[in-house]
């Protein structure tokens, strides 16, 4: 009996360190399985029926690069004509001494920036020499904007927006508002407000004309793009993920929508600034995705994967001769083409170097800068992705126009390049057109794609 009984216990014991170390496993299981559902990145989304409004875009009534991203949509697309590669030579070169992160603005024959130390220019766009310059704060990192003989910028130290009234050889403070955080944060100017966000994670819209609050929307994040508006409605994005559409003229909240994200150790902020198109919200992710949403409603339309943080904000173009697309440079070393209405790679190339600026699309070729190891410019064909330029100025932004001429802006320089065509039409053909072929020529040979 005893006997038995030992027999029972140890079978019992057996019994008991089996069902443990089977618990173990289990458990191990269901926390492996929670651990892989919590961190695993979700699938990219593909809504066909999300609502697209494919129209082609007038030509715009002033050929001015007023803001950041052209417009107040920031598409970042001029639609204007005979500004493609190849160029003259270059017209003129202005050398900063100091990082320009962020592209100027050009209006009435003069471009306006900052350098990153606060130091606010006003160049003549003939033969690109300073007109006057100020400092107006120690550290910068946006473009200012222009609207009605003012000009408007804010500041990452001192937190501050400033208000500007610029003369032929000097300008005047007309306002400063201070802030409660820092703000890159590039000023938008509708119906008399001066709209921009900070890192306090508010968004502000400020009288231009006295530069006092006219309404404040608080978010769930630093906000470090810029807002982009169509139709009424502001569009914002934070680095907690969230997009905001929201009513220009109150301040009231339309709806919200947020970034799928990368999984639970992986973070789905934006830094992107929106662009606004067909109906349609688009921007890029850190979580390395470029996002459809639709304009009305904040619908998810689509997401398409990169292999790496999506910093730089679309350029959305449809012109004469492409379909609506969506351009935009990645982390990955990549530069993609997307189609607007379902996010379909149409064509990428590497450019040899990580994309954190936002590219432009003026006539039929969009821009990009690279920044490291191969720092410079490409210039793509629009609807084939065949390179026409290459530049070894660049870095973050890189071209505006004013239907005249591309302005290039490299790390701490801007240059002037004229389409040879034009410049034959001066009577300069055979010097330009030479000069523009070789320019080609060298530009063909120096760029990858």
């Amino acid at each position: 009996m005893a006997r038995m009984l030992n027999i029972w216990r140890s079978w019992s014991v057996r019994r008991r360190r089996a069902v443990a170390a089977g618990a173990a496993v289990v458990v191990a299981a269901g926390l492996g399985i929670a651990a892989y559902l919590v961190t695993k990145r979700p699938a990219d989304v593909s809504n066909p029926n999300a609502a697209f409004h494919e129209h082609k875009r007038q030509p715009p009534k002033t050929v001015d690069w007023p803001l950041y991203g052209h417009d107040s949509a920031r598409t970042r697309y001029l639609p204007a004509k005979h500004l493609d590669p190849p160029f003259h030579s270059s017209l003129w070169s202005f050398q900063a001494g100091k990082l320009l992160e962020f592209q100027p603005i050009v209006v009435r024959g003069r471009l306006y920036f900052m350098d990153k130390d606060g130091m606010f220019y006003a160049l003549s766009t003939d033969k690109g020499k300073v007109e006057w310059k100020r400092r107006i704060g120690s550290l910068n990192a946006s473009s200012p904007a222009y609207k009605d003989g003012r000009l408007f910028a804010v500041n990452l130290e001192p937190q501050q927006a400033v208000a500007l009234e610029p003369h032929k050889h000097g300008s005047k403070v007309l306002w400063r508002h201070p802030l409660p955080g820092r703000s890159e944060s590039s000023p938008l100017v509708h119906a008399g407000k001066v709209i921009f966000g900070c890192e306090s994670g508010d968004i502000f819209a400020l009288d231009e004309k006295n530069g006092k609050t006219k309404w404040t929307v608080h978010t769930g994040g630093a906000v470090k793009g810029s807002l982009a508006f169509d139709h009424g409605t502001l569009f914002a994005d934070n680095y907690a993920g969230e997009i905001y559409a929201i009513d220009a003229g109150n301040g009231h909240v339309k709806w919200t929508a947020q970034t799928q994200g990368g999984g639970f150790l992986h973070g789905g902020g934006v830094y992107s600034t929106p662009a606004v198109a067909w109906g349609r919200v688009y921007l890029g992710g850190l979580d390395g995705r470029v996002y459809s949403f639709v304009e009305k409603t904040g619908e998810l339309a689509w997401s398409q994967s990169t292999g790496a943080e999506v910093y730089p904000s679309p350029a959305v173009a449809a012109t004469p001769h492409s379909p609506p697309t969506v351009y935009v440079g990645s982390q990955d070393k990549h530069f993609y083409a997307l189609d607007a209405r379902t996010g379909q790679i149409r064509w990428q190339h590497p450019v040899g170097g990580v994309v954190l600026g936002s590219s432009s699309v003026i006539d039929e070729t969009v821009y990009v800068s690279v920044i490291g190891p191969n720092i410079g410019t490409f210039g793509y064909n629009v609807r084939s992705g065949k390179k026409v330029f290459y530049n070894d100025q660049g870095e973050y932004n890189p071209a505006i126009s004013d239907g005249q001429k591309v302005y290039l802006t490299g790390a701490s320089t801007i240059r002037a390049f004229e389409p040879s065509k034009r410049h034959q039409g001066k009577g300069k053909g055979h010097h330009g057109n030479a000069k523009g072929a070789k320019h080609h020529r060298k530009a063909k040979s120096q760029g990858s794609g």
